[in-house]
């Protein structure tokens, strides 16, 4: 979602009457890459450009093709090989063993099919979209977004029904449709909300929690029963939020996509409130502190009749955070959004090294698209 907001942010400085705009978008990756498919990157006329759709190896030659877009004002995909043997079309050599596709498209203010019009629906949205972006054929840049529960009449059924299981999958795809009587291929992909993350205390070992998960793009609140605690000058862009314990699910959205963590430092606190927590929607619930503090509200919790379940203790971490070795306070933040971002990913934390696949998830037809064209 960052690459989203910055995106449309970018977008709302650029003065058409005086520049031009396309975007660059990861559409297909065979074998290795830097970023994965649905990485974006938004260039103007003047060589400037915000996100990214490689390392820095593809950019120079992604601002070429996007020109030549800008001018014709027609969408191309472009396939790059950056296998060793195969370099020499960039003037460069780049070893990243992959094949990699980018749909470049003109963004156009006017146009019906501006898809930054489209992105910024994304920014507000509490739930998942699945968003299908035509690639080829007469169609290509045309966009098509359905909503979870959704059933848009004007998207064709087959369409429809792919765009429905990325809901399960989780996982970016390509497949072929019939458009309008022609085949095209069409890039299916997953949208989820933003990340939020609701801190519970505001010490000073929040401070940098709060500062890095905001580095990442996620929504981050902070909130305190102590006002002091509260002071903008060491939560700079947070959003703070005087609350008292027993109202944390009266006074706060928290969805799926919440993380909630407890740091406050105050026993009794961090009990209440994550006594709240296990009834509202969270995905994750992180406690500071050693494991027998978390031990000790689990015994009050069957004294008062209330019984942790397995979903909720696979909610609960506590020890908050990933082994890294962390001891200070920054180095503790570190640890903390890792987590997060593990959890959130449904990863594991552990070294890359130790995976004997690849490190991202591919789409296996896009490996059999690979093999017939290579």
């Amino acid at each position: 979602m960052k690459d989203f907001i910055a995106v449309v942010n970018a977008y709302k400085q650029i003065d058409f009457s005086q520049r031009k705009a396309a975007l660059a978008t990861v559409v297909r990756v065979h074998g290795s890459s830097y970023r994965s498919p649905g990485a974006r990157m938004l260039i103007t006329d003047d060589g400037r450009w915000t996100g990214s759709i490689s390392g820095g190896c593809l950019e120079g030659d992604a601002l070429r093709k996007a020109r030549q877009v800008m001018n014709s004002n027609q969408a191309i995909t472009v396939t790059y090989d950056t296998r060793d043997e195969s370099n020499q079309n960039l003037g460069i050599s780049l070893g990243c063993n992959g094949v990699i596709d980018v749909l470049i498209e003109p963004v156009t203010p006017t146009d019906e099919n501006n898809p930054i019009k489209v992105f910024e629906r994304f920014i507000h949205a509490k739930e998942e979209l699945a968003l299908a972006t035509v690639c080829s054929a007469g169609k290509i840049g045309a966009k098509f977004v359905l909503e979870q529960k959704g059933k848009d009449k004007n998207i064709e059924g087959r369409l429809r029904s792919a765009l429905g299981e990325i809901f399960v999958s989780k996982k970016s795809q390509i497949k072929n449709f019939f458009l309008d009587g022609e085949e095209a291929e069409v890039f299916l992909e997953l949208i989820q909300p933003t990340l939020s993350v609701l801190i519970f205390g505001g010490g000073f070992d929040a401070r940098p929690v709060s500062k890095l998960a905001q580095s990442l793009g996620w929504h981050v609140q902070v909130t305190d029963e102590c006002v002091a605690h509260l002071a903008p000058t060491f939560f700079p862009d947070a959003k703070l939020s005087l609350c008292q314990r027993e109202f944390v699910d009266r006074d706060f959205e928290i969805t799926p996509y919440t993380a909630c963590v407890l740091m406050s430092h105050n026993y009794e606190y961090d009990r209440d409130v994550l006594r709240k927590l296990i009834n509202t929607n969270t995905s994750y619930i992180g406690i500071l502190g050693p494991r027998k503090r978390f031990d000790k509200m689990q015994e009050e919790f069957l004294t008062n009749g209330t019984v942790l379940s397995e979903s909720d203790l696979e909610r609960i971490h506590s020890p908050i955070g990933l082994d890294i070795g962390a001891e200070a306070p920054d180095e503790i933040a570190v640890s903390i959004i890792a987590e997060i971002q593990a959890k959130f990913s449904k990863r594991n934390g552990k070294f890359l090294r130790a995976n004997e696949g690849p490190i991202h998830h591919r789409d296996p037809e896009s490996d059999q698209v690979y093999k017939r064209n290579f």
